[in-house]
C-alpha cells in the first residue's frame, strides 16, 4: 500500500509543472497585433520566458509601463540572440499581440532595433521577424 501511494505521489509530482504552462492563446489575442516603440527599461532573461519592459509614450505625453514576453532563453539562444541583445537604453519597436485583460502586457513577435535590425521574439504563438544576425 505505501509502494502503491508513493507511486501516485510521484506520478502526481512530475505532471504538475506541465500544468503550469499556459497557453498563449488564453492570455493574449493572437488575431490582432499591437506595434509600440519606446526606451527599454529592463530584461529579465529568466525561464520559462525572458521578458523586458519598455516605456512608451502615450496619446497624452505620459510615459506608459508596457511589458513584454518572448520565447524562453534558450529559444532565444537558437535565434542568434545572447543575454546583452536588448540592453536597457536601447529605443526599440516592438510587434506583439496584446493581452486579453488589457493590462499593458504583450505576447512579442518582433523587435526591431534603432539600428533597424529585426529579431525574433520566439513565443509560442509563432515567429515573424527574422533570426538576428
Amino acid at each position: 500500500m505505501k509502494v502503491f501511494a508513493l507511486f501516485v505521489v510521484s506520478l502526481v509530482a512530475s505532471v504538475t509543472p506541465a500544468l503550469a504552462h499556459h497557453s498563449a492563446a488564453a492570455e493574449y489575442d493572437i488575431k490582432s497585433t499591437v506595434t509600440l516603440t519606446g526606451a527599454i527599461t529592463e530584461v529579465e532573461w529568466l525561464n520559462p520566458h525572458a521578458r523586458f519592459y519598455v516605456d512608451v509614450k502615450g496619446s497624452d505625453g505620459t510615459m506608459v509601463k508596457w511589458e513584454f514576453e518572448t520565447g524562453s532563453p534558450n529559444q532565444l539562444m537558437r535565434n542568434g540572440w545572447t543575454r546583452n541583445t536588448l540592453k536597457v537604453g536601447d529605443t526599440v519597436t516592438i510587434e506583439a499581440y496584446k493581452a486579453k485583460d488589457g493590462t499593458n502586457l504583450g505576447d512579442a513577435l518582433s523587435i526591431t532595433t534603432s539600428a533597424g535590425r529585426k529579431l525574433l521574439g520566439g513565443t509560442s504563438t509563432g515567429d515573424k521577424g527574422e533570426k538576428e544576425k
